[in-house]
């Protein structure tokens, strides 16, 4: 009996420190909104690089959550709290509302009206019932506006090529073509999660310190991860049928 006790207390503590895990995932994860507020703040006072890094810390977290979350069984240990609804209300906030409003600060649209067309179009990309698809990729043009607005930003694009790249992006939410979901990918995930990772850190890096890394063209080279995503996600995902 006592034996049966021992196994049992292990059992339970076991069992704890799972729950402490996940619900710690879930508190990482809502991180991610404090992280948005804090962006949004700061381009209240127009402070664009500050914002600026803490959009790109936004993209981190939300990068490595999923993996955490699947790696604490969230689901499992945590299902009081629904982690995919967390992350899409969280989503919204940093790659949607945060990025639009880092738009019209930094003056990449030709008049702040444009913004109602990537938040209307977003809307529906997120709502819409298979946004990710059985085979793990994403429908539609992702809502990757937070990458738009930095690299706008970041290249000091005009405001006719900026409203141009926003108009014809918002199309492409509602065109079904899969996207790649790096965390999720069955091929070149390594490839891809490194890469991502090392894009993250030299675009950081020309965000925080521009002059220095100019001379090496950092911000042109980090161009190459964007167009690998595009390409792998033309190659991998193509036209989807959306269901009836």
């Amino acid at each position: 009996m006592r034996g049966e006790g021992v196994i049992q207390s292990e059992a339970g503590s076991r069992s704890m420190v799972r729950a402490a895990l996940a619900w710690g995932v879930h508190a990482f994860t809502a991180l991610g909104a404090v992280v948005g507020t804090g962006a949004l703040l700061s381009l209240g006072v127009g402070n664009l690089r500050s914002a600026a890094l803490l959009m790109l810390l936004a993209l981190f977290i939300d990068c490595v959550d999923g993996s955490l979350a699947r790696a604490a069984r969230v689901q499992e240990h945590a299902a009081r709290l629904d982690g995919r609804r967390l992350d899409d209300i969280i989503d919204f906030l940093n790659y949607v509302v945060v990025a639009v409003v880092f738009l019209v600060v930094s003056g990449a649209l030709l008049h702040p009206a444009l913004v109602a067309l990537p938040v209307l179009a977003s809307c529906y990309g997120f709502c819409q019932a298979d946004a990710k698809t059985d085979d793990d990729f994403f429908l539609g043009f992702p809502s990757y506006w937070n990458v738009v607005a930095l690299y706008l930003w970041l290249f000091e694009t005009a405001p006719e090529i900026g409203s141009a790249l926003v108009v014809a992006l918002s199309v492409l939410v509602f065109v079904p073509l899969k996207y790649l979901y790096p965390s999720r990918m069955k091929v070149f995930y390594w490839t891809t999660n490194v890469g991502g990772a090392l894009w993250m850190v030299a675009l950081g890096a020309c965000v925080a310190w521009p002059e220095r890394v100019a001379p090496f063209h950092v911000l042109l080279l980090s161009l190459f991860y964007p167009a690998y995503y595009i390409g792998g996600s033309l190659w991998f995902g193509g036209m989807a049928r959306r269901r009836a």
